[in-house]
């Protein structure tokens, strides 16, 4: 069955609303809280960082991700991480889904909680609490409302990222199917480095499905798109991906792997693909994205390592700023990667507007023609396609480039 792309964000699937405010936590010229909100209960599956520093709301999400309870809101600050507080930051998680249920009248272990910003500052509950108090008056189950909520929780991004899609899927009840929608928004520019790559990402879906089958179909996606995408190396204390699935789209339960949940799957994938690629490109002070193509690997893991090694390397990032088809850095980011390959086999190429330069062959670096190579280099979105010569396996990758601009942000972040 066809997966389209819808307009839309987090409202696009039936019963989810947001809201956003301007709460003043740390900005004192835009808004920077943003409320999801079902109307029924939700199953949740989550993934989280892997960094053993984990900010006081990912460890509050993944008790309650893990506790299999339903879920009805996410509240979402920018400016603050609510990071290395203490006993502190956890009672702030506390507080703010005791508001948010006090506000919303529902339990606040059916709230989960995403901070972004700086780390170690404590976050103003009286400014959460008022804030939450104005969103909950304020939802709405426009598509504009999931756009400025989306626009709410960005902090050093320059777009606001958010994707939705619709598929069909086998009616509950009688003949035929019924449309089933999945969107979702995320936030991410800095810090960004697989495992499990550093962001905050909501979706939310009006399919029915078992909470354990979309954790799975989570988990497996998540390999192939937020944990492919590179931007400076560094992977967060706040990484957060939720998915909420309330059941009102009325398809017949997902409870077991079958077709449906094939599709499920593939539009879970479509939509973290989109924000994935959209994280990569939007880098700190970057001008490009990079794309690293990874093919006929021997196995899946090599090509994924090949493919997140070339969008990592610092040297790479700096030759795509320069525009500067200086293949011998590809060629050295493929060689420590970790993967043995025959370097006299692979070939690689530099792609884009339909055409192809072979950078790299039979162990020589080629000739090309270098005002080709400098106009594919100048595009937004710079493309590389290495050919181990090994098997079928194959994984891309996503980074950008190193500018001048990703220290002057990082040099005074705090301010």
């Amino acid at each position: 069955m066809t997966i389209s792309k819808i307009q839309g964000g987090v409202t696009a699937a039936r019963g989810f609303q947001a809201a956003c405010c301007a709460a003043g936590i740390k900005y004192q010229d835009r808004r920077d809280m943003a409320m999801i909100f079902s109307t029924v209960p939700c199953k949740a599956a989550g993934t989280f960082t892997t960094n053993l520093v984990k900010a006081a709301p990912v460890v509050w999400d993944q008790t309650i991700v893990n506790s299999g309870n339903d879920v009805r809101c996410v509240v979402v600050n920018a400016g603050i991480a609510n990071a290395a507080t203490g006993a502190r930051g956890m009672e702030l998680c506390e507080a703010s889904a005791e508001a948010a249920g006090k506000a919303l009248m529902i339990s606040k272990d059916s709230v989960l909680l995403g901070s972004t910003g700086v780390i170690g500052p404590n976050i103003p509950l009286d400014k959460i609490s008022a804030g939450i108090s104005a969103m909950a008056a304020s939802l709405s189950e426009s598509l504009e409302a999931g756009t400025a909520a989306s626009e709410a929780i960005m902090t050093t991004d320059t777009i606001h990222k958010e994707c939705a899609v619709c598929f069909e899927l086998p009616a509950a009840e009688g003949e035929g199917t019924v449309t089933v929608h999945l969107g979702g928004m995320s936030k991410g520019s800095g810090m960004i480095h697989p495992n499990m790559s550093t962001m905050l990402a909501y979706l939310t879906t009006d399919c029915a499905i078992d909470a354990g089958l979309m954790q799975k179909a989570l988990s497996a996606v998540v390999q192939d798109t937020f944990n492919m995408i590179s931007v400076d190396g560094d992977t967060s204390t706040n990484d957060t991906l939720l998915v909420l699935a309330n059941g009102l789209a009325e398809n017949r339960p997902i409870t077991e792997e079958s077709e449906s949940f094939r599709i499920f799957s593939e539009a879970l994938f479509t939509v973290c693909r989109e924000l994935a690629v959209m994280m990569a490109g939007d880098g700190e002070g970057a001008t490009h994205l990079t794309e690293m193509h990874v093919i006929n690997a021997d196995t899946k893991e090599n090509a994924r390592k090949l493919a997140r090694s070339v969008v990592s390397s610092s040297l790479v990032k700096a030759m795509v700023y320069g525009k500067d088809a200086n293949c011998g850095r590809i060629l050295c980011a493929l060689g420590y990667a970790g993967v043995l390959f025959d370097p006299d086999r692979m070939e690689l190429y530099l792609e884009g507007d339909g055409e192809r330069l072979c950078f790299y062959r039979e162990g020589c670096v080629q000739a090309f023609d270098e005002d080709k190579a400098l106009q594919l280099m100048s595009q937004k979105a710079v493309r590389f396609t290495g050919d181990m010569k090994m098997g079928t396996a194959e994984a891309t990758a996503w980074g950008c480039d190193l500018t001048y601009d990703y220290v002057k942000i990082n040099g005074d972040y705090r301010s």
